[in-house]
């Protein structure tokens, strides 16, 4: 019988410590109760816990979560009711504040985030609220992070996912942006074809600048050649010159021939004799004979 007791009593210790253990995931922190008060959070790893006096509160992920929240209603400081649809994203860093500062977080999170938008959205007209995207995520997630930090939360980033205006704006607003792409395609078109006179202009002129260099080029190469055809002739006749003065008999061999010449005459039948002035100075042609 003692035996029966030992053997029922060690299965229920097993049983115990068997249920007692608690293997914790990464990223997750397991909030722990002692009979209904808080006690302690286990991190990832294996645990052993009392399963009749401790017990999991809440189980909680460290991981960043993002939560797309339904569209809401706001209206703009032009009295513009628009659509905008928000993303949060957010991460928990306090498991025990996570747990009990707050009931339902998620909830508490999505009308927090409904209520910062409307108080935003409100200062806005539309024409801001659809450039200040950026601005509006800015304010949002410093606004949300120090609204959820009392609940053991960090709030990373606010991204506004569609902003909807009314239909009557929508309808105003392509035909503006139909506007204003005709207005650029006009624009576009007037600068093509600046452009293009420009450039044919400038070909045009360079095609005269280019045939007017080739033109005073071509003058410059005749010009030249001319100047080098007559120095050229100028220097043939300076060296005909020289080698006809170089060839040329002197002064005395010409009147000596030219005597003989006399001579020759003296001896025909002609009866008159034209004798030149240079031979009239027989005496220093004899003279010049007799030097020879």
């Amino acid at each position: 019988m003692l035996l029966g007791i030992i053997f029922v009593l060690l299965i229920i210790a097993i049983a115990i410590a068997i249920i007692g253990v608690k293997i914790i995931p990464e990223s997750y922190v397991y909030v722990i109760e002692r009979l209904g008060k808080y006690h302690t959070q286990l991190n990832a790893g294996l645990h052993v816990v009392n399963p009749i006096t401790d017990a999991v509160a809440k189980k909680v992920s460290l991981k960043e979560t993002v939560n797309d929240f339904e569209p809401q209603p706001v209206i703009t400081k032009d009295n513009a009711t628009m659509m905008i649809d928000t993303v949060v994203y957010f991460q928990i860093t306090d498991p025990k504040l996570y747990t009990y500062g707050v009931e339902r977080p998620i909830v508490a999170i999505e009308n927090l985030t409904a209520t910062t938008l409307r108080n935003i959205i409100g200062d806005l007209t539309v024409d801001q609220t659809l450039t200040s995207r950026d601005t509006i995520n800015s304010k949002m997630r410093l606004a949300l992070d120090e609204a959820t930090d009392p609940w053991g939360i960090k709030v990373n980033r606010v991204e506004l996912k569609s902003i909807v205006p009314p239909q009557e704006i929508r309808v105003a607003m392509e035909k503006e942006m139909k506007a204003e792409r005709e207005k650029r395609a006009k624009i576009l078109e007037a600068q093509a074809k600046k452009e293009s006179s420009i450039l044919i202009a400038e070909g045009e002129k360079q095609a005269s600048i280019l045939k007017a260099e080739a033109e005073k080029e071509v003058k410059i190469k005749e010009a030249e050649g001319k100047a080098k055809a007559l120095i050229e002739l100028k220097k043939a006749e300076s060296e005909g010159i020289k080698l006809l003065n170089e060839n040329l008999p002197s002064e005395e061999i010409i009147k000596l021939k030219a005597l003989e010449t006399l001579e020759k005459v003296a001896n025909g039948q002609a009866t008159k004799i034209i004798i030149p002035s240079e031979l009239q100075n027989l005496g220093s042609i004899l003279t010049s004979i007799k030097e020879i």
